[in-house]
């Protein structure tokens, strides 16, 4: 049987003939254990500063760790708006209906990034108020453009005999888009879910001018204190926080990609 898949050039790939192993192991490993190794430098150097009673002030009390967490909900939290509003508007504006709307949809996507985040989160305040609140609709704002556009052109660049094919076959609109359109987009809409990922983590910062909370309030009292180690923990936290979002994301975008879409290497 083998001999003859050969000959007819059916032979199974090397990555199906592994059982479809998708992600080596240095994938799973070097991220994990550079963040571990880092942190625990970090850790061990900020043991060992002098700290005064002001820096004391700015970190102890659970301080760091109700920093990390918020800035963990703000990008969970603004990520999810992202998901829920980009991608069913990136779908809406490849439909027939909708299709003339997509560069006035795209223009507006394009003022969220080009008006500076601060200045964004500034006219939040005034207009909703000191909090958490407004800091998730600005990063959600801010975040909104790589998800419209990654599932516009996902759903754009699919073979137009693709779907004409399903529609062939009998498939209703639904059917051809849950069936064909999205799983041959997933790679760039994930790729657009993983930019704004990280990009949350950055704005996310920003949240503390707006009282929001996050890593930004360490980051901040770093500044305005003048006290080195504290600014030193809030940016190494927040770099590897970003780090760590963006292996997850990168990995979720392995697994979730179709199997057919994958190259042989």
């Amino acid at each position: 049987m083998e001999q003859r898949e050969l000959a007819a050039g059916e032979a199974p790939t090397p990555s199906a003939a592994r059982g479809g192993r998708r992600i080596s192991w240095q994938k799973w490993t070097f991220m994990p254990a550079f963040l571990f190794f880092a942190l625990l430098a970090t850790w061990l150097w900020f043991r060992g500063a002098q700290l005064d009673s002001i820096a004391h002030q700015a970190v102890d009390d659970g301080k760091v760790w109700l920093a990390l967490r918020q800035h963990i909900v703000l990008t969970a939290v603004s990520t999810f708006f992202v998901l829920i509003i980009a991608i069913p508007l990136g779908i809406a504006l490849t439909r027939s209906r909708l299709r003339r709307a997509t560069p006035f949809a795209m223009a507006v996507a394009n003022l969220g990034q080009a008006v500076p985040a601060l200045g964004l989160l500034i006219l939040l305040v005034i207009w909703l108020g000191i909090g958490a609140r407004s800091a998730i609709v600005g990063m959600v704002i801010y975040a909104v453009l790589p998800v419209l556009a990654n599932t516009i052109a996902g759903l754009r660049g699919i073979e137009p005999t693709l779907t004409e094919a399903a529609r062939g076959i009998g498939m209703s609109p639904t059917g051809v888009l849950t069936k064909v359109e999205l799983p041959l987009a997933v790679p760039l809409i994930l790729a657009g879910v993983r930019t704004a990922l990280v990009l949350n983590v950055g704005t996310a910062t920003l949240a503390t001018f707006g009282g929001g909370g996050g890593l930004g309030d360490l980051i901040s009292a770093g500044i305005v204190t003048q006290r080195m180690p504290v600014l030193v923990l809030g940016s190494v936290l927040t770099v590897a926080l970003a780090l760590l979002v963006e292996w997850l994301a990168s990995l979720a975008e392995l697994l979730l990609r179709p199997r057919g879409l994958e190259v042989a290497t």
